[in-house]
């Protein structure tokens, strides 16, 4: 049945301000800034050496080691932020009959998706060739990765794809969502975005095409969109999900 009013119910972050939700919102609220020098990697030499990077992350605090091995960095923090927006939903999708299963569905986006895999595997081919690449690797990489392994955690068997729109990713993956409620395809959907882009190749690329702030010597205060002195984006990594 069609729906006329759809609620958000559950929320759930991973981002340089924080692993949860309560955190992050302090973080939010009080005017806190993710932003800072590039620890990555040695970003001294690039047009911009600062980005927003999710600090003190370990996928294993979450995932088996053996998952975690096998799951580039944007989809751990897709799985991590859905996991706390259907706990702030008060879902417990252990629970849910096979007819809620199948009502209950994930779209998920990504702008770049796996690129930190991307780039260690075409390093590994061209220093030792085809034989250095990973039967993970394609798996691993592909942006709908996301939300397959969202929905596989949970048993949720409802409409499940990702969104590809940029920077407007996770509000397309959210309208997504709401239409599908509202037309009557799915009771329940997790909606949300996820990057991982925080690279040499990532960085490098938008600072070489001049996207990118180069405030070096301000990097807190480098992100201003919409004032008269913003001069680029900042990089930043992690998700956000709802419920």
């Amino acid at each position: 049945m069609p729906h006329t009013k759809i609620v958000i119910t559950g929320m759930g972050w991973i981002t340089p301000l924080g692993h949860d939700l309560e955190t992050v919102w302090g973080g939010l609220t009080s005017g806190a800034s993710g932003v800072d020098r590039t620890t990555h990697f040695d970003a001294t030499t690039f047009p911009t050496t600062f980005s927003a990077e999710v600090k003190d992350f370990d996928p294993t605090d979450y995932l088996d080691r053996k998952e975690a091995r096998r799951l580039d960095p944007f989809c751990h923090f897709a799985i991590v932020a859905a996991d706390e927006a259907l706990a702030d939903a008060g879902i417990d999708t252990a629970t849910l009959s096979e007819e809620e299963q199948n009502q209950t569905g994930v779209v998920f986006g990504s702008g770049i998706g796996g690129m930190k895999l991307f780039q260690d595997q075409v390093v590994d081919y061209a220093a030792r060739g085809p034989r250095a690449l990973s039967p993970f690797f394609v798996p691993m990489m592909i942006i709908d990765m996301a939300p397959g392994q969202i929905s596989m955690r949970h048993n949720l068997r409802g409409p499940n794809y990702a969104t590809v729109s940029a920077c407007a990713t996770a509000n397309n993956a959210i309208g997504d969502a709401y239409l599908l409620v509202k037309n009557g395809l799915a009771e329940t959907m997790v909606a949300g975005g996820t990057d991982a882009s925080i690279t040499e190749v990532g960085l490098g690329g938008f600072g070489n095409m001049k996207a990118l702030s180069t405030r070096n010597d301000d990097p807190e205060n480098a992100s201003r969109p919409f004032d008269v002195d913003r001069d680029g984006f900042v990089m930043a990594e992690g998700a956000g999900s709802v419920v």
